[in-house]
């Protein structure tokens, strides 16, 4: 699966699947570097991409190898507790297929230009946290197409090499298990309804129908939702059925409590992806009203040695909210920060200079009274502050950004229908 937006934006929907993006401002979730925790354990970097192992994958590894370990004591139980290590390399091969999978995304991805930030597998699968949005549908399709397009491609390669295993061997039913969980991996995500693979391909094709992407990500959500109640529902009945080669009767209580509770975790991964893809999409829509020129606060300049009481008094006469440090030049050299006011009685503000309460100004708290919607977020994002000096294009002052003020105009935006 991949992931968009911060990101983003999003973990979800089984082997391959999306995860959502994030449900706030971009700003308050910086990208995680390389190495932070939370990631899991670094295991390579294909493509210059970092994958990680994330610690639920430990879970979900010991529980394929239990339960494959008690097929194979059907199939083979001369093994043993052998059967144990045969089935742990069954766990790892099928999550090296489920890189592949994830692989092919990232290198489309990359294709496109789109910037991939990490690979990382985890309980369900594996997640391909692509940085930003495909700008045509076509892209969009083409980019969900070949994951589940590789693990099509891995499941034809294991019937092939049926062919050359005996049947009832180790081998045998390590490449049949190979062949057959590739092969679900890819049917699954070719579910049309998001947060799968082919619910970003019904995204595009409604984009590319409709000239919305909007409309495209709307369908494909409400699809989603539809789907999760049609997992909810119809797994637990498929497998009481005997479509799967097992009688009724043969099903054991376990069984079924097993399969209700597999049931109700996958559709509500797939309930809450949706979600979040109308979250995004509506996020996409309104993010062109978030102008850093209509939310820029005016400024004043004051000296260093200024008292705080003197720079506040001069503030309101002058109908500012903001005060930016300048030298004797009159060049900028420090932001007041808001929060480092508050913080100062107002008995104690004559003898406290600007200066103490300001932080060192810095290119990345510099930006373009130009900036708005995703870009800004990005902006932001990259650089985490509590304020920014806002320029022109000229160098001139525009006025001083606050992040709290980006925050609120970003809360208004989603709550507008």
């Amino acid at each position: 699966m991949d992931e968009r937006g911060e990101n983003g934006q999003a973990p979800t929907g089984g082997p391959g699947g999306r995860p959502p993006a994030p449900h706030g401002p971009p700003r308050k979730r910086p990208a995680r570097e390389p190495g932070e925790p939370g990631n899991g354990f670094l295991v390579g970097r294909p493509f210059g991409v970092p994958v990680y192992v994330a610690p639920s994958w430990f879970l979900v590894a010991a529980l394929i190898t239990w339960v494959f370990g008690g097929q194979l004591d059907r199939v083979l139980p001369e093994l043993g507790a052998v059967r144990y290590l045969v089935s742990l390399f069954f766990a790892l091969a099928f999550y090296a297929s489920v890189l592949v999978h994830e692989l092919a995304h990232t290198v489309a991805a990359l294709r496109f230009g789109l910037p991939v930030r990490r690979i990382q597998l985890q309980f369900f699968g594996g997640v391909s946290e692509i940085e930003k949005e495909s700008e045509r549908p076509g892209r969009e399709f083409v980019l969900a197409f070949v994951g589940p397009l590789l693990s099509l491609v891995l499941a034809a390669v294991f019937y092939g090499l049926l062919y050359a295993v005996e049947p009832g061997t180790v081998p045998g039913v390590l490449v049949a298990g190979l062949m057959i969980s590739n092969l679900i991996v890819a049917v699954f995500n070719l579910l049309p309804g998001l947060p799968l693979d082919g619910g970003r391909m019904l995204r595009a094709v409604v984009w590319k129908c409709t000239g919305s992407a909007m409309k495209g990500s709307v369908a494909a959500a409400w699809a989603g939702r539809g789907l999760a109640v049609a997992v909810l529902i119809g797994l637990p009945l498929l497998t009481q059925s005997d479509l799967l080669g097992d009688a009724p009767e043969t099903v054991s209580a376990t069984d079924t409590v097993f399969d209700a509770l597999l049931a109700a975790i996958l559709a509500a991964i797939i309930w809450t992806g949706a979600g979040n893809g109308l979250r995004m999409a509506r996020l996409r829509e309104h993010l062109p009203a978030l102008r850093v020129r209509t939310l820029t606060r005016r400024a004043i300049p004051v000296e260093g040695t200024t008292p705080l009481s003197e720079a506040l008094r001069r503030a309101n006469e002058a109908g500012a909210r903001a005060l930016v440090v300048v030298d004797g030049y009159g060049t900028p050299q420090a932001l007041v920060r808001e929060s480092g006011i508050v913080a100062v009685p107002e008995h104690r503000r004559p003898w406290v200079a600007v200066s103490t309460l300001a932080q060192d100004l810095t290119d990345d708290l510099r930006v373009s009274a130009e900036l708005g919607g995703e870009e800004l977020l990005e902006r932001l994002r990259a650089h985490p502050a509590s304020e920014y000096l806002v320029v022109e294009e000229t160098g001139e002052i525009y006025g001083v950004l606050s992040a709290a003020d980006v925050d609120r105009a970003f809360v208004r935006a989603m709550a507008r229908p």
